[in-house]
This record gives structure tokens, sequence and C-alpha cells, in this order.
């Protein structure tokens, strides 16, 4: 049945709009999920050269507003920053479909690769072993850099500089799945005591209190008579007026910062059905609800499947990682290696393969859920299918349901000071991420479950020419990964030989 030619002629527009729309999405991320090596903090640093410094989609402030969004939120950072910027341009088909462009093609290749890795020896060549080694070398430093450049963006001021170096040392110092939420807490806290200036206003009454009290033992010596100038009006004044209007004063930085944050026209949120504060609450609510469903029928079935196992632990992993890839990394090594799905050589091999692969880090659970189906007699393709879906879902569906409230809520100063604080906070724990990487990046067949990269200085020259390469010489980070590479495979020449 056609359309009447009227009708055609009044839908011709709309049609034409959504093609240049949709042409645009697919034009600006096309190419960003075969170019996005490095992981979350050199993705976060392309999404702004693209987005913020080349098309403009969203200004520096609103950039700052989702990386603190994306790290406070659970789940993977930069795909979450990515679906949020294509969901204020786009909508929710234009987000969706650039998280797909941006996830699928390091999916498919990791997956790819499990089934080779499903398939070898339980020791790998020298080689191997050297090249994975100078692939996690070369990422160490390429993740330094990142984290250098976001914390120029980051620190605005001492305090936010105390909190990137507060929280990036905690981090070293400690690892539980409750510690890094609870840090960036704790940083959007300090913010928001410090700007709403709630110290201030807590000491300042035991101050004037002090300053009462010491008043009557303050007085001038009896020997310095003032005049009165109430009985002698002829007496000078001891402040005599300004024969010139004393400038108005400017609004202290506490009255300045009381102040809403003005919003350009430009940048605001579009008034969507799902971008409204109702919605959004209602897909957090019903989040929970699953969240819960699927909680407690892994732990009251007697027996459940594996592949429903597996999902549950990514559903589970995805909802309480906080910090983006880097942070998944041990918590996925405690959910598939204690529970014996995977060996801890296959999954320093897995660790260093995603770092040289595009896209997000958590691809990583496609290699994850591969091998562990493939090694309870299931389905690979199944298991990575269900890995994938499970540890993605959570962070996409609470952070579309946090875009729909955050509309309402973005102006509000309190909001932007939580926000600074925890975007420093965010920062400061990507400098936790290079440690602990750093410290399980050496693998030999000698110590398959990794070594730190410490314990042979050219692995240390590797990763400071990655730093100093990207820094100073403009190399990109895919080069900078494949260089370290090719070094890791020299030193393996030279020491052989």
């Amino acid at each position: 049945m056609s359309l009447p030619s009227s009708e055609f002629k009044s839908l011709a527009p709309r049609i034409r709009a959504l093609g240049r729309r949709a042409w645009k999405i697919l034009r600006f991320n096309w190419h960003l999920g075969v170019t996005g090596f490095g992981g979350p903090p050199v993705h976060f640093k392309m999404f702004h050269q693209r987005f913020v410094e080349r098309t403009a989609w969203i200004d520096e402030e609103v950039f700052q507003e989702l990386f603190s969004l994306s790290q406070l939120l659970s789940g993977p950072g930069s795909t979450k920053m990515l679906y949020c910027i294509n969901l204020i341009r786009g909508g929710p088909a234009a987000a969706m479909a650039s998280f797909l462009l941006w996830s699928l093609p390091g999916a498919i290749g990791m997956y790819g690769l499990s089934l080779g890795i499903a398939n070898v020896d339980d020791k790998l060549p020298g080689p191997v072993y050297a090249l994975l080694s100078g692939l996690n070398a070369a990422t160490v430093g390429v993740i330094a850099l990142a984290a250098v450049e976001l914390s120029q963006k980051a620190i605005t001021d001492k305090l936010t500089r105390a909190i990137v170096f507060l929280t990036g040392t905690a981090g070293m110092l400690y690892n539980a799945l409750w510690y890094f939420p609870v840090l960036m807490l704790a940083s959007g806290l300090a913010t928001l005591i410090f700007d709403l200036r709630w110290a201030h206003r807590l000491l300042a009454k035991p101050i004037r209190a002090a300053r009462r009290l010491q008043r009557p033992f303050t007085s001038r010596p009896s020997t310095q008579q003032e005049p009165n100038h109430e009985l002698d009006p002829t007496a000078p004044s001891p402040c005599p007026p300004s024969p010139h209007p004393s400038p108005s004063r400017s609004p202290s930085p506490s009255t300045a910062e009381s102040e809403p944050r003005i919003i350009p026209p430009s940048h605001h949120l579009p008034s969507t059905p799902s971008l409204t504060w109702k919605t959004g609450t209602l897909i957090i609510v019903l989040f929970l609800v699953t969240f819960i469903i699927i909680l407690t029928l892994r732990s009251v079935l007697p027996s459940p499947p594996l592949l429903y196992r597996l999902f549950a632990n990514m559903y589970l992993a995805g909802t309480i990682i906080f910090g983006g890839g880097p942070v998944v990394i041990p918590l996925l090594r405690e959910y598939v290696v204690a529970e014996g799905w995977v060996s801890p050589r296959d999954f320093l091999i897995g660790l260093a393969l995603i770092q040289a692969f595009p896209g997000p880090n958590f691809n990583f659970a496609v290699f994850l859920g591969s091998l562990t189906a493939h090694g309870g007699g299931r389905s690979s393709l199944a298991g990575a299918v269900v890995a994938w879906v499970g540890i993605f879902a959570p962070g996409l569906v609470l952070v579309h349901g946090t875009m729909g409230v955050w509309g309402a809520m973005r102006g509000k100063r309190w909001v932007r000071a939580v926000l600074r604080g925890a975007n420093a906070g965010a920062v400061g724990l990507i400098y936790t991420a290079v440690y602990r990487i750093f410290c399980v990046g050496y693998i030999d067949e000698g110590f398959q479950a990794g070594r730190s990269l410490g314990d042979d200085p050219w692995w240390v020259v590797i990763t400071a020419t990655s730093y100093v390469g990207g820094r100073y010489f403009g190399v990109n980070a895919p080069v900078a990964i494949m260089l370290g590479a090719a070094m890791g495979l020299i030193r393996y020449a030279v020491v052989s030989a």
C-alpha cells in the first residue's frame, strides 16, 4: 500500500533530516572503535579532541560534567561518555548506534583471540611473552601521559591538586570493591564543603566569640586620651570623609559562586520523552529491581547453569565497578580466575592483548566469557555474547536514566561543587591504574602470573619511551604500543643471543 503524494511530501523533509542526522552520527563515530587504543584515559583525550575542539558538539564545561558522571556511575567510563555525547546530539537510537560502532570491533577481535588461546599449549614461545610484556610496558606510558593531560584540566586550584594526589596514593595503598567509590564520594564532599563555605561558617562563630572576649584586654593606654566628639564638636574627626566616592566593591568569591550556572541554549539537553527526570527515575528503579532479581536467583538456585552464573558475575561486576576499565581488571580476576573458569596465564595474556586492541577495556569480558564457556563444554560464542551483554548493560542503563535526572540538576551550585571534586578524584585513580598495571605487566614462562616491570630496566625504558614520544614528539597511542611490542622482541633477541 503506497502513501498518498501529499503525505509523502509532508514526510520527505523529516526523512531527509533523519538521514542527515544519521550520517553525521556515523561520520563522527565510525572510526573510533578501530582507532581508540590505550584505554579510557586515552579515550577521554580523544573524545575531547573530536567533540569539543573539532566538532563543538559540546563545550568544555559539559565535557567535564560528562567526565565526572561517567566516573561517578558504575560501568565502563569512556563507553558511557561516548553514549551520553551521542544521546545529547541524536537521541537513544544514535547513542546505541555509537555504542555498537565503538565496542563491536574490539569485541570481535577479542573473541577471535580467545579461540586461539583456548587451543594453545600451557607454555607459549619466548617471543610471545616478550611481545606481551612490551605491550604492557608501552601501555603504562600511554596511560600515564593521558593522566597527566587530564590532570591539567581537572586541577583548578590547590584543593583539586591535593585531591588528585591523595586519591592516587590512597588507591595504590589499598584495593577493595567499596574503596574506589568511597574515595570519589569523599573527593566530591571535600569540594562541596569548600565551595559552599561550610567550614568557613563553622569557624566564623568561634572566631568572632574569641574576638569579643579579647576586647576588654586590648584597650588603649589611659595616657592617650581620645577626643570626645559628642561633647566637643570642634574636635577633628578621626576618619574624615573622603572627597571622592569609594569605588563599588566586587562581589566576594562566595557571593559569585552562589550564583547558579547559566547554561547556553545551544547546550541544553534535548527535551525528549527519554530524557525527562520521570523517565530517568523509572529506568533507575527498574534496573535496581532487575539487579536484585538476578543476584537473588544466583544465590537461591542450587545449581544454576554455567552461562547464567557467568552472566550474573558479569552483571554484578558491571554494576559495582567504579572508575572504568583499569579498575575492572583486578575485579574480573576474582570473578573468573578464583572460580576456576580461566587460568592465571590466560588471564594475563588477555590483559596484555586488550591493551593492544581498540575500544573499551570492558571487551576483556568477551575474551573471558568465551574461555569460560569453552572450558565448561558450552558454545564459546554464547559465552562471549552473555559476558558482553552482562558487563555493559548496567553502566549504559544507569547512565541513560541519570541523564534524564541530570537535565534538571546540572545548573545547581552544589552539583557543580561535587562534580569538581569527583572529577579530580577520578583523575587521581588513573595514576592508581598506572601503578597496578606496572606491577603485573612483566610476563614470562617462569612467572606466568605476572611480575613488576621494574624487575628489568628494559621494560622501564619502554614505558619511558612511550611517554616521552607521546608527550614531546607527537607519537600517537597505537604507534607507541606497537613500538613497545617491537622493543620487547628486540630484548628477547638480545637476551637469547
